[in-house]
């Protein structure tokens, strides 16, 4: 099959699941023998320096997007000036602001990109368009990251003639977490362009029942295929570090959890046993991140144990692998219920037991794989009394570890991933 794979890009400041989860079933399908095209939008894609997994131009440039947005001048500019906006070094500069722009700005942006040819970034839609119905050969389908991108799906069916699917994957706390209006007024719009897309593939059977309910979607375009990893690129650690180590692998900010780490990191930092605990945070951050993160090391200078706490700047593949090893257990603790949660596959791919909290998707990982436990009530307090536990056990938590890893290999390979997404895509395709 043919293949075209859209994807939002990130830039390389945060640990961005859906551009590591997209890049690793690219590679995955074209190991298959399929033609899998993978074309950026916004901003460069955070694994495409290290893996080269793109292999088409950026459209929907970041900046480009936003000046449009803002100046009707710029919706009529020719391609000579756009391209200048685009360029690789200007869009990285932007990706380093991502989150600076205020609530009203992202809620109207996020609006007119979902309404696709009647929004204002309808030019670059027709660019971008323009140059796919100019590819050698026609796809057999459109595979969309996300439903925020569905505003491209009914310019890509007429110009191409060809199914659009879209992957699922938390796009209910972005939109939920606009602010109001702009909340309800892109849901509204997101219900009425859903009628463009042919099939919805959500990440996990949690996340699919729950954007059935909220898309108001048929039966017969919800599918579920489990998202892996390529198992082959981790390796466990050999042995259980000798200090009590505890990891955080994601953007460092409170959306995440990171503060209710922290707070708990403290609680458990007052027990004897665990004087000589040590916190390690990788994932990265962006700009308006660094308000938060300076108040988290206030708070644990404040305590006396800022010395114990690693805020880590590397998270690129290796950098991540190195990190994994150094941990006893690792532990994200959102706040919400989450679709995926790809640092808990990572961790568990390298034998790490990890703490996560009794919400969202993570009960069905665990029950699927082993090498965790899940708390709730979801507070600082109950994850310190879970974290205790294992590290006071060293040996049982190598042994949680262990059962992850070998459950990992059985349910999350990113080969049967591919699998399954060939065979969702043959069965749209011929229908």
């Amino acid at each position: 099959m043919r293949i075209i794979q859209i994807c939002p890009g990130s830039g390389d400041n945060f640990y961005c699941e859906n551009c590591l989860r997209d890049a690793a079933l690219v590679k995955a399908v074209r190991k298959l023998g399929h033609d899998v095209l993978m074309v950026p939008l916004y901003l460069p894609l955070q694994a495409d320096k290290v893996e080269q997994v793109s292999n088409a131009p950026i459209f929907f440039g970041g900046v480009n997007v936003y000046l449009q947005q803002k100046l009707s001048l710029f919706r009529k500019t020719p391609r000579w000036i756009d391209r200048w906006f685009d360029s690789r070094g200007l869009l990285e500069w932007a990706g380093r602001k991502a989150g600076m722009t205020n609530a009203r700005d992202l809620g109207e942006t996020t609006i007119s990109m979902l309404q696709g040819e009647d929004g204002r970034q309808v030019k670059e839609l027709d660019r971008f368009v323009d140059w796919l119905v100019t590819e050698q050969q026609k796809p057999d389908v459109v595979c969309l990251s996300n439903v925020l991108l569905a505003g491209l799906a009914r310019r890509i069916k007429e110009r191409l003639g060809v199914p659009v699917v879209c992957l699922l994957q938390d796009e209910d706390g972005f939109l939920d977490g606009l602010s109001s209006p702009y909340a309800e007024r892109a849901w509204a719009v997101v219900h009425e362009r859903i009628r463009d897309i042919d099939a919805f593939l959500a990440v996990s059977r949690y996340y699919g029942d729950t954007m059935a309910a909220r898309l108001k979607a048929e039966t017969r375009r919800m599918h579920v295929v489990r998202m892996g990893i390529e198992l082959a690129a981790y390796e466990p650690q050999s042995a259980t570090p000798s200090t009590p180590t505890i990891g955080f692998l994601s953007r460092m900010c409170p959306e995440r959890g990171l503060d209710k780490l922290v707070d708990a990191f403290l609680l458990l930092k007052k027990s004897d046993h665990l004087r000589s605990a040590k916190l390690r945070i990788s994932g990265g951050r962006s700009v308006a991140d660094e308000p938060f993160l300076k108040r988290q090391k206030e708070k644990l200078e404040a305590a006396g144990v800022l010395g114990d706490v690693e805020f880590l700047h590397a998270f690129h593949h290796p950098a991540k692998l190195e990190f994994l090893r150094s941990l006893s257990v690792l532990s994200v603790p959102e706040p919400q219920p989450v679709a995926y949660g790809l640092y808990v596959l990572e961790a568990l791919a390298m034998g790490v037991p990890v703490v996560e909290p009794a919400i969202g998707c993570f009960p069905e990982t665990i029950e699927a794989v082993g090498g965790g436990v899940l708390y709730e009530p979801n507070t600082a307090e109950k994850l310190a009394e879970t974290l205790d536990s294992l590290l006071s056990d060293p040996e049982a938590a190598r042994k949680l570890g262990a059962q992850g890893r070998a459950g990992m290999l059985d349910a999350f390979d990113i080969a049967r991933t591919a699998d399954e997404m060939i065979r969702v895509y043959e069965q749209i395709v011929a229908r």
